[in-house]
Formats: structure tokens, sequence, C-alpha cells
């Protein structure tokens, strides 16, 4: 495969008999090249997952990715705007149900103007964690996966077992744990559940697929838990608030990004202080407990 720059922007790539994709015109320090939309299916029925932004020339590309065949399921990963907002102007176009993660509209306390919620995301039907919805050739299955977003879903196509996987595994990038909805401990739940899982290739919806994903997987995950002792062993010496945790584990960091590590050091402190093992002092610093 070729990643990730062999395609722009409306431009659609094949990657697999029942696999193609198309870039958004939306590349940010936080959408890397922009929202991948997924297109799954072979013959005359398609579906098309992660649509991304209300983007007249992104829904032409889609729609020119179809071709003659129909898009039957405009299926949905999660909320954020540059994943859902396109699920409307694509179904007015084909008829197609939007279809997967249920409705979340939250106060969005994160660091990223793309990552607000899609107040206006109408699902015809929310998707349960096993269920399926199928087309000719192609069988796809939600899949729950809470952490980045409460609502989060990933979709395993059964016939080639690919796994399209939004936000909640990427190749190139952490994902963004901002609280109140997002959940460190649901995170660390949701890559055990896909550790414990044989998919053969990751489909995520911004960056290059993932080919050894159970690696990946296991990477992650030590890497959350490395920064879960980092945080206690800096609280364990001295009080110290967020801002200040962030300048000492992240250093080199993209001053763009230091929000979004903001938001992800205050996931794992408010997971370590549910499991009781680190107490906010005086509203601003954390230590050890």
């Amino acid at each position: 495969m070729k990643w990730p720059d062999s395609i722009h922007a409306g431009e659609t790539e094949q990657l697999e008999p029942l696999v193609r994709r198309v870039l958004a015109p939306n590349p940010s320090p936080y959408t890397y090249t922009g929202t991948q939309t997924w297109l799954v299916g072979a013959g005359d029925e398609l579906a098309v997952i992660d649509p991304g932004p209300a983007d007249e020339e992104h829904i032409d590309a889609i729609l020119r990715a179809a071709g003659d065949a129909a898009i039957t399921a405009i299926l949905i990963t999660h909320t954020h705007r540059d994943h859902s907002p396109g699920s409307r102007p694509l179904k007015v176009r084909t008829g197609a149900p939007i279809m997967g993660c249920a409705p979340l509209v939250l106060e969005d306390n994160g660091p990223r103007a793309d990552a607000a919620f899609d107040r206006d995301y109408a699902p015809d039907h929310v998707m349960q964690d096993g269920e399926v919805v199928t087309g000719e050739g192609w069988t796809l299955e939600a899949v729950a996966t809470p952490g980045h977003t409460s609502n989060h879903l990933c979709f395993a196509l059964r016939e080639t077992k690919a796994l399209f996987t939004g936000d909640h595994v990427m190749k190139w990038s952490t994902s963004v744990v901002s609280p109140p909805d997002g959940d460190m401990g649901d995170y660390m739940a949701s890559l055990k559940k896909l550790y414990e899982r044989d998919d053969r290739v990751y489909y995520p919806a911004h960056g290059p697929a993932a080919e050894k994903p159970q690696q990946l997987v296991r990477g992650m995950m030590g890497h959350r838990k490395s920064r879960e002792k980092q945080i206690l062993k800096l609280t364990g010496e001295e009080a110290r608030p967020i801002a200040a945790l962030v300048d000492i584990m992240y250093k080199g960091l993209d001053p763009r990004l230091h929000g979004a590590a903001e938001r992800s050091v205050l996931a794992h402190l408010v997971d370590l202080e549910r499991r009781g093992m680190v107490a906010q002092k005086d509203g601003e610093a954390w230590t050890a407990s």
C-alpha cells in the first residue's frame, strides 16, 4: 500500500477488492492529511463509512468513486464534525439511510475546533454492538469502542477481516481522549477488546493502514500505561498542575497540540482519581494519593 500521501483530496484509491478510500479536503494537525471516507463493496450496492465534513466537493468525489453502484448505507463511527456532517447531503443525494453511532451532543471543552460535536447528526438507525448491515458481497458489523467518545463504533468487514477504526486506533497518532465525554478507562477497555480480536488490517479515518493491528494495539496499551506511570511518579514528587505535567511529559511537542496533550493528561488523572491513586489539590494541582 502507498501511504499516506499517495492520493490527494477528491481522488479515489482502491485498497483491496471490497475497499476504496476518498480523502476529504480537511488536513490539520488533528486530522493529518484529512478524513478518509471508506467505500465498501464491489457490486451494485455500497456502504460509505464516515463521509466527513459537509463539503460539496467531497460529496461529489464520493459519488464519483461509487460510479454506477448504489450507496445503500451511510455508516458513522462517531459524531465529531470531521466525520458525520457529510452524512446529511449524502443522504439527500442517494436516499441511503444514516446508520451507526448514537447521537451525542456535549459542550466540547477540548482544544480542537474540528472535533466539536455535530449537533445536527440524526441517524435513521442506531447500531448496537455486534449488529450487522449487509449488501451485495459484504457484511459490516458494529464493534462498540467507547473512549475517544462514548458513542464511538468501529466497523468490521467480515468477508476480509478488515476493521474500520475511525479515531479509536490510528497508526500516525494516538487518539485524543478528552473529558468529560472521553474516558480513559473505557478507552483502555476498548483497546483490550480489539487486541483480543483477529482482524487482519485496520483502516482508520486518518493516516495509514495498520497491517499488524495486534502489534499496534499492544504498543498503544503499553504507551498509555507508560504515561500513567509518568503521571504517578511526577505527582508523587510534588503537586503539579496539568500544564506543568505536559511540559515535562511531552518534550518537543508541537505547540498546536499542547491543548490536546492537556486533555489526554486530564483523562488519565480522572481515571486515576476514580481508582483512588491521585487527588486534586487546591482546585488546580494534582498529587499522588
